[in-house]
């Protein structure tokens, strides 16, 4: 099975989704690929207060409004996971439809790292969580840990105030690497303990979460804090294996690209988080998202 487009968009993040309007509107026959839900990070994110003109809003809502706007001149919407992109710009999904296209753009975002310690991956969901606004109401009334000291990390302990009884924030240093407002924020909050200059060491459970044992860097004694859920914030990764044969990325897995979004394969795009860039924010992505699609529009119009 195969069909043609002008422009083939993997990821219905913010930079996908800005590209699917503009390219559509322009006339471009559009579609979007996307193995999950249409949003992207913003589903993950409770309150966006820096997008220019939205005061506040919360992520899904935006993240709807993204997607409606999205398609409504004519752009389509395929659920299915992409496996490989081609340096001909077709795309092979899972299920072993080919898509063709004359472009193609990676918005494909990032994943959250995990700790890689004894007890986290079989206790996914049973505790253990990469989503406070997904499962923070889950753990109303109870003790949880939050590992992390970044901007993310101090946000999403904020929101998970409002259902727990004690929260826990563990860094590795003695500082945080998040904004001052964020720190401001946790450290007035009666709720939450600051755990400075420990790593975990390894997640406890009996069938699903019953604490985690942490080492001090400095003095290498452990101790152990009883808790009902963790939620790890310590970085990410790209999601970029379906380009990784064609030479684009560097040695982390961000997608390399010039001015215009492009990589060293014509015709190949990129935009938003997989992008190695300096700065992750839906204001950049969007921003992106409308430069690949002028771009793929004067492509398209010169063939």
């Amino acid at each position: 099975m195969s069909e043609k487009y002008d422009l083939i968009i993997i990821g219905a993040g913010p930079a996908g989704m800005t590209a699917a309007l503009y390219a559509s509107r322009s006339g471009l026959k559009t579609c979007i690929v996307e193995s999950g839900a249409p949003g992207g990070k913003l589903l993950k994110t409770f309150h966006i207060e820096n997008y220019p003109g939205i005061k506040e809003m919360g992520g899904a809502e935006l993240a709807m409004v993204m997607f409606d706007q999205a398609l409504a001149f004519g752009a389509e919407y395929k659920a299915g996971e992409v496996v490989k992109v081609n340096k001909d710009k077709s795309v092979e999904l899972l299920d072993g439809t080919i898509l063709e296209s004359n472009c193609v753009l990676l918005a494909t975002g990032t994943k959250e790292r995990m700790l890689n310690i004894p007890g986290e991956q079989e206790n996914v969901g049973k505790g253990v969580s990469f989503c406070a606004v997904c499962d923070g109401a889950f753990f109303r009334g109870k003790d949880v840990v939050v590992i992390g000291g970044g901007n993310s990390a101090l946000e999403e302990a904020g929101f998970l105030t409002q259902f727990v009884n004690k929260l826990y924030i563990v860094i590795r240093r003695d500082q945080f690497r998040a904004e001052e407002k964020f720190q401001r924020e946790v450290e007035e909050n009666e709720k939450i303990e600051i755990i400075r200059e420990h790593v975990p060491l390894e997640v406890l459970s009996d069938g699903k979460v019953t604490g985690i044992v942490l080492k001090n860097v400095k003095t290498g004694k452990t101790q152990t804090v009883d808790c009902s859920g963790i939620f790890p914030y310590v970085g990410s990764d790209p999601i970029s294996d379906c380009v990784k044969d064609l030479g684009v990325c560097n040695e982390h897995g961000y997608v390399i690209v010039d001015r215009n979004m492009e990589t060293a394969v014509k015709g190949v795009y990129a935009a938003g988080d997989v992008v190695d860039k300096q700065l992750r924010q839906v204001v950049t992505a969007v921003g992106e998202g409308a430069l690949v699609a002028q771009q793929a529009y004067k492509e398209v119009k010169e063939k």
